[in-house]
């Protein structure tokens, strides 16, 4: 054994750049906090030039338009639909004509539901036509539907108190809306938890912080063993209605029509650009959202905007480095600085030292799918070992060579910060880049910097970042990450993080319209967009370019 782990251990000192892990300054010196502070105080007017362009300059309201253009051709964006494929070619060829670099699509095979035509009619105690929505992944109804009598409950437990009432009934949930993270245990379960007791089917008050008779859909997940039985969101109105006249002691008895199926898995695609680094090309920071969205409305908050506002940063970076020298020499030197930083600036324009990537993930909304994939396949840094011609090693070593990674999908309304996760030592930095922003006063850092499609970074020591706007300390919006075990969707594990690299904003706006008709681009902003891009282009921009990656 001992002459193989030398063997093993060879091959790693001999690995490639392309493997490799923080760059020391002057080839081995870590510098002191000071002087990374010192050095992040030198992108002063760097970040300037950025809200300046983001905010007041000729890229003004450019993502905001740039996204309508997109929804108002393609509409919704389901995992497994024409929509969905479409956008994503119209993104890649938008990609190319903007002059990133390295733009390509890498396959995701993803899941492909279609709820069809669907109704719920009350019969009892009087007629009466409901809005829903069906769940993603949720199986249809016989033909004929599902005609039976209702059982409401508030929680869980009162379900299961009352298991033996449960039988043959439509269980419908009217949970109390305490914040996405709880509220949205009963959208994600409560088929599973209504068949255990032998329910036929269950209605599941909309997780929703407003509602104007709206319904709001989402994924949910059946459990090995329990049978699969149809589930639909309905309106708070609806769900409140039934539950006052179940207090009553009022029968009720509702017609439930669902032609929702499965299909077989279909070809997707992740989407991706770069601006190259100019000095360590192999090391990376990544910025991201995701391209799809549910069937209803037009995607444009969740996740448009964060995709769009993602794009917007790399373009302000890539038409800072086309035009660096058009901007005037007072937003560059302050009349004292002659920073190297500065002086490079004027004469190259913008290309930070490390790669900044852009990945517009798909399938996110049925369980971060192609964000999986390509952790699955980015992980890792394959190598030839030559010392068996046959035999293939590979290192958890291309993870290290991730300095950020960033996920803007909470909505882009006025960000006030960001949240971060990592170590203490990044977190220090993370502050220093902050406070670059101070000229439109985002400057807060959070704690939890997960999300949904960087997770799996994060989990393996990435630092992670998410922007933050004033309502998160009285919402706390944890968005839900399902990680697929399986192609069928069968073994799934649910599991819910605050934040991420995002931008979270004003969530209990967000969730007026999350998942419903209502995410149209009506909700957006474009000056507030702006302002969202001016902060994901400043940040990604100074920790690819810093002498240092972030500490672990």
């Amino acid at each position: 054994m001992t002459p193989l782990i030398f063997l093993f251990m060879g091959v790693l000192h001999l690995l490639p750049s392309c493997c490799g892990g923080p760059v020391l300054e002057d080839g081995g010196h870590l510098k002191t906090f000071g002087e990374i502070k010192e050095e992040i105080a030198g992108y002063q007017n760097v970040a300037k030039a950025i809200i300046d362009l983001a905010v007041y300059g000729k890229a003004q309201n450019r993502s905001y338009e740039r996204l309508a253009l997109l929804v108002d051709t393609v509409g919704p964006r389901l995992s497994g639909s024409k929509n969905l494929e479409k956008a994503i070619q119209i993104m890649y060829q938008n990609l190319v004509d903007d002059g990133l670099e390295n733009v390509h699509l890498e396959p995701v095979k993803v899941p492909h539901w279609e709820r069809g035509q669907e109704s719920a009619v009350m019969l009892e105690p009087r007629n009466h036509s409901m809005s829903i929505l069906g769940l993603g992944s949720s199986v249809g109804t016989p033909p004929k539907g599902i005609t039976a009598e209702v059982l409401v409950v508030s929680s869980f437990e009162e379900l299961h108190r009352r298991a033996s009432e449960a039988r043959g009934k439509i269980v419908v949930y009217n949970q109390p809306y305490k914040g996405y993270p709880e509220s949205v245990q009963y959208r994600v379960k409560g088929a599973v938890e209504a068949a255990k007791v032998g329910a036929v089917a269950s209605l599941i008050r909309s997780v929703a912080s407003l509602s104007i008779y709206s319904p709001h859909t989402g994924i949910q997940v059946y459990q090995d063993g329990v049978p699969q039985i149809p589930t639909a969101c309905i309106t708070v109105e609806d769900a409140e209605m039934m539950a006052r006249m179940a207090s009553r002691g009022i029968k009720i008895v509702i017609q439930l029509k669902m032609e929702a199926k499965n299909y077989p898995d279909t070809d997707s695609f992740n989407t991706v650009a770069e601006i190259t680094g100019s000095k360590y090309p192999e090391q990376v920071v990544l910025v991201s959202g995701h391209l799809d969205s549910w069937d209803v409305g037009q995607g444009a908050l969740d996740d448009g905007g964060g995709a769009f506002v993602s794009w917007e940063a790399l373009s302000l970076i890539k038409d800072l480095g086309l035009s660096g020298t058009e901007i005037s020499s007072t937003s560059l030197f302050c009349g004292f600085c002659c920073s190297r930083i500065c002086w490079e600036f004027f004469f190259t324009g913008l290309r930070p030292k490390r790669t900044l990537r852009l990945v517009l993930w798909t399938a996110e909304e049925q369980g971060g799918i192609g964000a999986l994939q390509y952790y699955q396949l980015h992980k890792y840094c394959y190598m030839f070992s030559w010392f068996c011609l046959l035999h293939f090693a590979s290192v958890q070593v291309n993870i290290s060579n991730f300095s950020l990674v960033m996920e803007s999908d909470l909505g882009t309304f006025m960000p006030t910060g960001l949240q971060f996760t990592g170590s203490d030592k990044a977190r220090a930095i993370i502050k220093e880049v902050m406070n670059l922003l101070q000229p439109i006063n985002i400057t807060q850092v959070f704690e939890g910097g997960e999300g949904t499609d960087i997770n799996y970074w994060i989990q393996a020591g990435v630092p992670g970042r998410k922007g933050r706007t004033k309502y998160l300390l009285s919402i706390c919006y944890m968005p839900d990450t399902v990680l697929r075990a399986s192609q069928t969707l069968t073994h799934l594990i649910l599991t819910l993080t605050l934040g991420g690299a995002n931008l979270l904003d004003d969530l209990m706006r967000y969730f007026f319209f999350h998942h419903s008709h209502g995410d149209t681009m009506t909700v957006l902003d474009p000056m507030q967009m702006n302002y969202s891009a001016a902060v994901w282009a400043v940040v990604s921009y100074v920790i690819a370019d810093l002498d240092e990656m972030l500490p672990r």
